[in-house]
């Protein structure tokens, strides 16, 4: 059983007997004063500065610009199909599009083909939300504005794109040394990200500095990451996509956040 996205209870009890068979179990499973994030297989990112946007590309990359974020958790991995059809199975939750069975052979590969509600449906489901479009890029691109995950040259070894000729998503974690600063990995390629913000191509010459939330004008819903049908200049940490949202997007899925109590 993978432990990408998983969220039910059952699913959480097998874990945590699997987990107690290491010595980091209990503060990965319940969280500490150290590790307060809900979930064993979520990272916390720490509160600060970062560099966010870049000065090139397309005008909604632009400009870039400082942003302060408090600490805030999100998944290492891409939530899976097999934990979305969890979900599904347990709520009866009707996903347009999703497909009535699951093999073994995909239960691995990301959620992808859903919409951004069905994303944001199992987010709530979960006690957890949709990361904003400024901590989706904290976590992909860290404090020293890097252009990709690893860094800011391109290795067509570390992402699935469109350059790694796959032509569809490979089972997440498939690209360790990918991983961003902070170890997560799949921010670039393999499936694009939902992120809670509506998408306004102006929004960074307005946003706020600390804590932005997106825009209030609802326009289409945010993409972050790229994917395995996208090239690399569409993957960097910085790039802004979009989709309407109407139809379920074969390239799109998601991952969850968490925010800190304080």
């Amino acid at each position: 059983m993978s432990a990408a996205g998983c969220r039910s209870t059952a699913c959480r009890v097998m874990l945590a007997f699997a987990f107690l068979l290491s010595a980091c179990a209990r503060s990965s499973l319940t969280g500490s004063p150290d590790t307060p994030c809900p979930y064993g297989n979520m990272t916390l990112i720490p509160e600060g500065w970062f560099t966010m946007g870049e000065d090139d590309g397309r005008p909604s990359n632009q400009p870039q610009h400082r942003v302060y974020l408090d600490a805030y958790c999100i998944d290492k991995l891409e939530v899976t199909q097999h934990a979305f059809s969890e979900f599904l199975d347990e709520t009866g939750y009707q996903a347009v599009g999703w497909p009535e069975t699951l093999t073994d052979a995909n239960s691995g590969l990301p959620a992808t083909g859903v919409t951004w509600r069905d994303a944001q449906a199992y987010c709530q489901w979960a006690d957890l939300r949709l990361p904003s479009e400024a901590e989706w890029e904290k976590a992909a691109r860290g404090s020293d504005g890097r252009r990709y995950p690893w860094g800011d040259d391109w290795d067509v070894q570390k992402a699935n794109t469109l350059e790694s000729g796959t032509g569809s998503p490979l089972p997440v974690g498939s690209f360790p040394p990918g991983a961003s600063p902070y170890g997560i990995l799949d921010m670039c390629g393999n499936a694009a990200e939902w992120v809670s913000d509506y998408f306004d191509p102006a929004y960074y010459s307005a946003s706020p500095d600390h804590n932005p939330a997106g825009p209030t004008l609802v326009l289409d819903h945010g993409l972050r990451g790229g994917s395995f049908a996208g090239p690399a200049d569409q993957s960097t940490t910085f790039f802004r996509d979009s989709s309407h949202s109407a139809q379920p997007n074969p390239r799109a899925g998601f991952r969850c956040a968490s925010t800190i109590q304080k």
